[in-house]
């Protein structure tokens, strides 16, 4: 890693750690709300019928704590891929579509919760293709969040796409919202759910593509094999 791409992972850090401490700030303020509730219940002697209910928003607080520091920690750690040559960057986008399908506890129209509406040719690039399926599920999660958040009713489009010129060949990944997104979720930090979308933005950024808000959709560009 060269010195100016270090300096940028350091500053980069420093944002997603003032972010992070606010959010767990909150977090913690609202286990001692908890905690002392409980505290109060348990001294009276009374074992009323919610206590259940506080140790386990307790626990859900800790289990959220414990995975923003882990998100913490992995995005300041160096990644180190391991690439793959000829690896078709649409399978990999299919495999964890039909994964998130699969797993999907309310299924959208026709059973699906994300649709690959428009396909392009092999998207063939040198990848590390666990790095970047666990990317692409990040995104994908992330923009049914947002696509969902402006009660939007159906499936969510991702359509693919290549863009070539004399110079690259890149290929394209478009999850369309429909509606603009007021931040950018790439670099925002703002909670575990945008933590992992900056992680995967990092990631995407490592092979030498971009990961970015447009109006109306999320895109990432992947340099492909020409």
């Amino acid at each position: 890693m060269s010195e100016s791409e270090d300096n940028h992972s350091l500053q980069a850090l420093g944002r997603a750690s003032v972010q992070i401490v606010h959010d767990l700030k909150n977090q913690l303020n609202g286990l001692k709300l908890y905690a002392t509730f409980l505290r109060k219940r348990l001294e009276k002697g009374e074992r009323p019928a919610d206590e259940l209910e506080t140790i386990g928003k307790l626990i859900a607080g800790i289990d959220r704590t414990a995975a923003d520091l882990s998100l913490l920690s992995e995005y300041g750690q160096p990644l180190e891929l391991k690439k793959r040559a000829a690896t078709d960057v649409q399978q990999i986008l299919r495999g964890v579509v039909e994964k998130l399908n699969a797993d999907a506890s309310a299924p959208a129209a026709e059973g699906r919760v994300i649709i690959i509406e428009a396909e392009a040719a092999p998207l063939v690039a040198e990848v590390d293709a666990a790095l970047l399926a666990e990317s692409l599920k990040s995104i994908s999660i992330g923009a049914v969040k947002l696509f969902r958040a402006r009660k939007k009713e159906g499936p969510l489009k991702v359509h693919l796409g290549i863009e070539a010129s004399d110079q690259r060949h890149d290929g394209i990944i478009d999850w369309h919202l429909l509606d603009s997104v007021d931040h950018d979720p790439f670099h925002s930090f703002a909670g575990t759910d945008e933590i992992r979308l900056s992680l995967a933005a990092k990631v995407i950024e490592a092979h030498g593509g971009s990961a970015e808000r447009r109006n109306g959709f999320l895109r990432v560009r992947l340099p492909l094999v020409k």
